[in-house]
């Protein structure tokens, strides 16, 4: 038997923490995340969730979240005006996947619009910029963004079409990050890497075979730096825009080499504790 439409809140509003349930959280509206202004997704997590609701740049719609867990996130949904809709872990799971560690917390959101080169802070500040060039993880993305967020990265920036988009996986992986750290999106990389020249960033590639190290990074001037897709590494023309091509040292008989989220810690430390 079909329910009438006035046992259901109005479409667009939240249904008030507390409030017996009888349908499970309906999905987003539009499916999965595109670019800024794109497709709604579910972002899950304390971390993730708590760092959306206090950035005032968030487009937020619904929170859905298990008794518990709604005590976590009460003030700051208030502050935010938004009312937190009670649901079990069954219901997130099905929202955002039986996979996803929620921890009973699902919020519903629109991707950030993605700043410019010239809206990040001063690069007299000295904080390091972190290229990405072709890499299409969006966890390894994600993990690189949480780095980011430890050392104080100015942004990290990646081309348009050949980077992720803002999903679920790569803000989960993010922990929070891709509220804090800008995150540019270039439609070309090589006249990117030229404007960052022009604002003072002295550019620096990371590859294997490189004759120096990190330790060559100069430290009286702001870097960027230039981390290519596992595998393939940099390509031909952002390798000819670097001033400078710089490998991480390794032990002699060391087996293998880092995956790119690694390699760009590593390098963010660098950068970051050579110039402190």
């Amino acid at each position: 038997m079909n329910r009438s439409n006035k046992s259901r809140p109005p479409k667009g509003q939240n249904r008030q923490k507390g409030r017996p349930q009888k349908d499970a959280p309906r999905p987003p509206r539009g499916g999965g995340a595109s670019g800024a202004g794109g497709n709604r997704y579910w972002l899950t997590g304390a971390h993730s969730v708590a760092a959306a609701l206090a950035n005032p740049e968030r487009r937020c719609g619904r929170l859905i979240a298990t008794a518990q867990a709604a005590e976590t996130v009460a003030a700051a949904a208030a502050r935010r005006g938004i009312a937190i809709e009670e649901g079990s872990r069954d219901d997130i799971d099905r929202l955002a996947g039986p996979d996803s560690v929620h921890q009973g917390l699902a919020l519903e959101v629109l991707p950030l619009e993605p700043p410019a080169l010239t809206d990040l802070p001063d690069p007299a500040a000295g904080k390091p910029l972190l290229v990405l060039d072709q890499v299409t993880d969006p966890r390894n993305v994600g993990a690189i963004l949480r780095s980011a967020a430890v050392f104080g990265a100015a942004a990290v920036v990646v081309q348009d079409r050949h980077a992720p988009p803002e999903t679920a996986a790569l803000a989960k992986t993010a922990s929070g990050a891709l509220e804090s750290v800008p995150f540019v999106r270039v439609g070309n990389l090589a006249r990117a890497l030229e404007e960052m020249k022009q604002l003072g960033y002295w550019v620096v590639g990371l590859a294997g075979e490189a004759e120096e190290t990190l330790s060559a990074l100069p430290q009286d001037r702001p870097i960027a730096l230039i981390l290519g897709a596992e595998g393939d590494g940099m390509r031909r023309l952002t390798r000819e825009a670097c001033d400078g091509i710089v490998r991480i040292a390794m032990a002699p008989n060391a087996v293998g080499s880092l995956n790119v989220s690694n390699a760009a810690a590593v390098a963010l430390y660098a950068a970051t504790t050579q110039r402190d």
